[in-house]
């Protein structure tokens, strides 16, 4: 084994030393807030959910300020793993179970609204992330592949979703290049991309629209009233609305909703390039693929023919020491044939969970503050919807935004000191059910 390896364990406010950050394709020119502004809108956050909600306010007209900590897309929106997904993070069965059939039927409308808003921005805007058809599910267990084949008939016949179909244990061996598998499914409208160009390219949109976007501009706190008062280390911002697009970074910022979501790290590594060979074997589709493990599984090949995947996680603030053999472990059950290949970069990057798994969007006081978070690992798609659902229902259009609003989003129990342990306690559990 031999290494070749940037690997990232900082907090700078440069971008992380991943293959993202190694294969960006293009810079976003942007100062800090200097002094004071006044404005319609000003959103905090610099990830798809903000960039997003600054595009399409700013094509509606509003006068818009982006505040961003470190640079566009430096969180988790320029480090996951690039899978436009279908469908919400809960299956439309249990969602219908949830809900009722018609609210299920609105959210999925509301997801593959999402995968063609993704699809036409990047269009629209020519934005070069590589945006490539095709996530695979394989399943772990026999059981779930049972299920993942009702599924996918479920989807078919009740939502006539004809782009997804079933594949048994030899066809998805022979699409994924490993035996590990029972089955699953194979979803063609669904996509995958490079997450940090795709950021980088709604910076430029937005800037284009007219959005006035800061960097390396922390948000220390906020007074809600008439204007609403921003206040940062580098000057204050007045605003009629306030955006709240921090998700897994939101910290102490409004502990009205901190409690909403949990806080966690994932971690990706990047091998060297691989050859024809390898590559026909591992990929043949050159499809994502995202695994049913609860600490899931997810990987597919880069524009250069690397293999990107992600495995393992924590939850803790730090990441571990070494990243890379935290992830090749994980990769080496899937391709033990790779045990020899070079690991060029490894990276890690925080997101944010909800107890129910569904994206948690909302208001607060009576001053017009927004907030849309916790999409729990499936952001690409939604994060973008979002930032289009709260421009409409700044501009008095909230049907879609106040759906998400419907599904009762609990508080994690134990408060800021106990939540940690709890869910450490619940992940262990069901990672140990992985391996069962």
């Amino acid at each position: 084994m031999t290494f070749k390896l940037v690997q990232d364990r900082s907090d700078t406010d440069d971008y992380p030393n991943s293959y993202y950050h190694a294969s960006q394709n293009r810079s976003v020119e942007l100062t800090p807030l200097d002094g004071s502004r006044r404005a319609d809108v000003c959103i905090v956050g610099g990830g798809y959910t903000g960039l997003s909600s600054a595009l399409h306010l700013a094509q509606r007209g509003y006068d818009v300020v982006l505040l961003e900590a470190r640079k566009p897309g430096w969180g988790a929106s320029g480090r996951n793993g690039g899978h436009l997904c279908s469908g919400q993070r809960k299956d439309q069965v249990t969602l219908t179970k949830m809900v009722g059939a018609d609210a299920a039927r609105q959210f999925w409308e509301l997801a593959e609204e999402a995968k063609s808003l993704a699809k036409n921005l990047i269009a629209k805007h020519h934005i070069d992330c590589d945006l490539k058809p095709g996530i695979a599910h394989p399943d772990h267990k026999p059981g779930y592949a049972q299920e993942s084949e009702a599924y996918v008939d479920f989807l078919r016949r009740e939502y006539d979703y004809q782009q997804i179909e079933y594949l048994g244990r030899e066809a998805m061996a022979e699409l994924v290049g490993s035996d590990s598998y029972y089955g699953g499914s194979l979803d063609m409208g669904a996509g995958h991309l490079h997450p940090l160009n795709y950021a980088l390219g709604l910076a430029a949109a937005a800037l284009a629209a007219g959005a006035r976007l800061h960097e390396s501009t922390v948000v220390e706190g906020y007074q809600e009233g008439s204007p609403n008062r921003i206040i940062t280390n580098q000057g204050v911002v007045e605003a009629d609305n306030i955006v709240l697009a921090c998700n897994g970074y939101l910290g102490k910022l409004e502990p009205r909703m901190s409690g909403k979501i949990m806080p966690i790290n994932n971690f990706v590594i990047a091998t060297e390039p691989l050859g024809e060979s390898q590559l026909n074997r591992i990929n043949p589709r050159d499809v994502a693929i995202s695994d049913s493990r609860f600490v899931i599984n997810y990987y597919r090949l880069s524009a250069d023919k690397r293999l990107l995947f992600g495995g393992g996680e924590n939850y803790r603030q730090n990441f571990p020491a070494d990243i890379a053999n935290f992830v090749r472990k994980p990769m080496l059950e899937v391709y033990p044939e790779l045990a020899d290949t070079r690991v060029d970069y490894a990276w890690g990057g925080t997101l944010a969970v909800t107890l129910n798994r569904m994206p948690h969007f909302g208001r607060l006081g009576k001053h017009n503050t927004y907030y849309a978070q916790g999409y729990s690992g499936q952001g690409v798609a939604m994060a973008t919807l979002a930032g289009k659902l709260i421009a409409d229902a700044i501009a008095g259009e909230a049907g879609n935004f106040d759906l998400f609003g419907t599904i009762p989003t609990r508080n994690f129990p134990g408060g800021d000191l106990l939540r940690w342990p709890g869910l450490v306690l619940g992940m262990s559990y069901y990672a140990l059910r992985d391996r069962i």
